[in-house]
């Protein structure tokens, strides 16, 4: 899905510092309860060498510090998949779909 808002295409702007093979930028947002238009809930899905030799929890910390400014403006959910390319083969390009909201407050 291509970026689209001022949100997106920051994100993906910033995510293209790690020179990925594959990069999604996903605007979920239309699956909560947000105004239209919202540009607050994101899946990203980042396939980069700059991965290898980290563990997963290390690969979240980088593309959050890469995103830390939408973060801290607005970007209320970031959902990672950060893969190396070697993984991505193996996947076969594979993302599981994100889970319906549930509308929030464990409603």
């Amino acid at each position: 899905m291509a970026a689209s808002g001022p949100v997106s295409r920051s994100i993906q702007s910033k995510l293209s510092q790690l020179k990925p093979s594959h990069l999604e930028v996903i605007n979920e947002s239309f699956m909560h309860n947000v105004p239209k238009g919202s540009e607050t809930h994101f899946k990203v899905v980042v396939v980069s060498e700059a991965f290898s030799q980290k563990l997963p929890i290390q690969r979240h910390r980088l593309v959050n510090g890469l995103l830390r400014d939408e973060l801290a403006a607005g970007v209320h959910a970031l959902s990672i998949v950060a893969k190396t390319p070697e993984q991505w083969a193996a996947a076969e390009g594979g993302v599981s779909p994100s889970p319906k909201c549930l509308g929030g407050f464990g409603k």
